[in-house]
């Protein structure tokens, strides 16, 4: 499905010209005329996958029984988003850790303060799963949390192939300083060279609002409510031209 898309551009135009001296015209003064636009174009879409992080922790006395106990937890967690119907390869351990949880003796009035200690382990195990199909979204998140995770780390949207509307912001990014280029010349009583430079940057902004929400949501008797949003692509567009 090809996500709709709308294109926002604006524009920030900064023109430079170097006036002819009143001594007779030299051959490097044309060369030193020149004009400059930054051109900027947004592209927004629906995304049309997630990414969901989510772990399990687990406690105990001994890191043995922290690490068996918590894959036994992760164990029916992947068990359940596969059967949500997520494809083994879009699930993917992303950090396994075991760390010991200390006890701080409280300060005597005289002496050295004594050594912590000890008093258990912790044990985290991070899944990160790939959803295709927004449609499951907030069922394979129900699904992700009812199994036993417990602790979400974040949900980022995302569009499975991006070029094509990156390349659509370049070309309203360039199109939009060309005819910005032409308003400065024509204004100006001058007349467009040929284009010396073109640099250009692009990027996803994310949105935040989802990404937020994400964080926040926690295990419920339904699916999970799921805002989908917009993803926005930007691309910058850097021209100079010479002057005749």
């Amino acid at each position: 499905m090809r996500p709709s898309l709308a294109i926002a551009t604006t524009l920030l135009a900064a023109a430079s010209l170097i006036a002819p001296a009143a001594a007779p015209a030299r051959a490097d003064d044309a060369s030193a005329r020149t004009l400059s636009l930054t051109g900027r174009a947004e592209v927004r879409a629906a995304p049309d996958m997630a990414v969901i992080s989510a772990g399990t922790v687990s406690e105990a006395n001994t890191a043995r029984e922290a690490l068996s106990a918590n894959n036994e937890t992760m164990a029916a967690v992947l068990k359940t988003i596969a059967a949500a119907g997520v494809a083994e390869k879009d699930i993917q351990t992303s950090n396994v850790s075991i760390q010991p949880k200390y006890t701080y003796p409280p300060r005597a009035s005289e002496g050295a303060q004594e050594a912590p200690k000890i008093d258990g382990y912790t044990v985290s195990n991070t899944v990160t799963v790939l959803v295709r199909d927004l449609d499951k979204l907030g069922a394979v998140m129900d699904a992700v949390v009812s199994s036993g995770v417990n602790q979400m780390n974040g949900l980022n949207f995302t569009i499975a192939e991006p070029g094509p509307l990156r390349n659509e912001a370049r070309k309203a990014a360039v199109a939009e300083a060309l005819a910005r280029a032409q308003l400065y010349a024509d204004a100006a009583g001058v007349k467009l060279g040929p284009i010396r430079s073109i640099s250009e940057e692009s990027h996803v902004r994310p949105p935040q609002p989802m990404a937020r929400m994400a964080m926040e949501a926690t295990a419920a008797d339904a699916a999970v409510p799921i805002a989908q949003g917009e993803q926005v692509i930007e691309a910058t567009v850097n021209i100079v031209w010479g002057l005749e």
